[in-house]
């Protein structure tokens, strides 16, 4: 139980005072339909954002408070066990149970370990520049995560950061943020860039190219946003590694080891390779999964099940039933529809409709989630570019800022994920997300706007 004096504790029960007010009482004049799930979403986010209550006991009680005042239908409520997302994260659970058992992630930990100083800082920026340097030729960020988070936690083992170290959760996090986050600069390399390219295209008729995106977006949404994570992750989660971890003599690959290896490059291939086949990372990833399980074919027994965390599969359902309820209800298109008449937008005010337009979408996505935040805003361009006479280009670049900058880990899937595959509490994820986003404000986003301005954008 959650010591009420304690700060978390009064703003999640603020909170939730806040949600049951718009549910039962509608102050805003959402309506019967809409109020009840604006309250819940408002107390669900305020226990999720505070971690007062374990995050499974949270996604229970959405669960639970949703049917019981049948909020919404029961096959949204619980789209989240058939969302492709889920399946992902139980497919991650199980692959890497397979790499830590199987002492392959070992190995590989051991092959990277001499290319990073053997220092903290190190060891994070060896996995920042791994995950960005693999985004480049595989675009699913939750793939990246499952095939990184094993490797990296075997790392953490290497170097003495045992369960419960505050070292080893820095890791996990750094891990699922960097691979994430900066890819953002990377064209097809994260579900919300290519949201953003449908909804332009078919808003517009035009397509981004791969080189325009590049230039407008890597310098600062990318590079410096990764050099920002690890400092950040350096900052709070900075621990005491030990440094003369013995290998002791090579030992060769054992069986088990090659055929889980010929999995993962399987998986890795059809990751890499979505464009062309069509099959989503979630199913390439369930297929990596059934195969590790198969007789005679996979390396885990029967028993592999009992390394699931149930809680931590439950949690991922609820988020993403959360983000489904959104989305489906509404509230994420009036917020945009309210922010495109609030909005400070001045014509012949380049520095001032910059920020509008950044803080407008990030305060649009905290109900929108990242992946949708696109299809919300990309409708919402005309009236914003009237209102600040900056180009349709700018308007549209300016989308990408919003979603380049999470401001709570509910907002992003794959954060959501590393929590879970890591065994990191959310309230560290929340530290971690809160701050790079608040110094991404104050220096990632002005000095971006000069390099905007230096591109003719502004």
């Amino acid at each position: 139980m959650a010591d009420l004096a304690k700060p978390s504790a009064l703003l999640a029960l603020a909170g939730l005072i806040a949600g049951g007010v718009i549910a039962f009482l509608d102050p805003t004049g959402l309506g019967p339909t809409v109020a009840p799930i604006a309250g819940l979403v408002i107390g669900t986010i305020a226990l999720y954002a505070t971690g007062v209550t374990s995050e499974h006991v949270t996604a229970l009680l959405f669960f639970t408070v949703a049917m019981v005042f049948a909020i919404a239908p029961p096959q949204l409520i619980f789209s989240g066990f058939a969302s492709k997302a889920f399946w992902l994260v139980l497919s991650g659970l199980i692959v890497g149970a397979a790499i830590n058992q199987t002492g392959l992630g070992a190995r590989v930990a051991r092959g990277l370990a001499r290319m990073f100083p053997a220092t903290y800082g190190g060891l994070l920026a060896g996995i920042v520049a791994v995950a960005l340097t693999i985004s480049f030729f595989m675009p699913s960020s939750m793939g990246r995560i499952v095939l990184l988070m094993p490797i990296a936690l075997a790392l953490a083992d290497r170097y003495g950061l045992k369960e419960g170290r505050i070292g080893r959760i820095g890791v996990a996090l750094t891990t699922g943020f960097a691979c994430f986050n900066p890819p953002n600069g990377i064209l097809p390399a994260t579900v919300p860039n290519m949201v953003y390219v449908g909804a332009v295209e078919k808003q517009y008729g035009i397509a981004p190219l791969y080189g325009e995106w590049m230039l407008l977006h890597f310098p600062f949404l990318g590079l410096c946003k990764a050099v920002l994570i690890w400092a950040v992750a350096c900052f709070l989660f900075r621990d005491r590694i030990d440094k003369d971890q013995s290998d002791g003599d090579a030992v060769p690959m054992s069986a088990a080891e090659k055929r889980l290896a010929a999995i993962l490059i399987f998986a890795l291939l059809g990751w890499a390779t979505d464009v062309l086949h069509g099959v989503s990372p979630a199913w390439i990833g369930l297929m990596a999964a059934t195969a590790c399980l198969l007789p005679g074919i996979g390396v885990l027994g029967s028993d592999a099940f009992k390394q699931v965390n149930v809680g931590l599969v439950i949690y991922v359902a609820g988020i993403l039933a959360l983000g489904a309820l959104i989305a489906d209800s509404g509230l994420g298109a009036r917020l945009g529809a309210i922010m495109a008449d609030i909005l400070p937008l001045r014509e012949g005010e380049g520095l001032l409709n910059y920020f509008a337009l950044a803080f407008g979408g990030g305060a649009t996505s905290l109900v929108t989630t990242m992946p949708g935040l696109p299809a919300v805003m990309v409708p919402l361009v005309e009236p914003l570019r009237e209102a600040s006479g900056l180009p349709l280009e700018t308007i549209l670049a300016s989308i990408v800022l919003s979603y380049s900058t999470t401001l709570l880990p509910y907002q992003a899937p794959p954060i959501i994920l590393a929590v879970a595959l890591g065994g990191a509490k959310l309230a560290d994820a929340t530290k971690l997300v809160l701050l790079v986003a608040v110094i991404s404000f104050i220096v990632i986003l002005p000095l971006n706007f000069l390099w905007w301005r230096a591109l003719g954008m502004i």
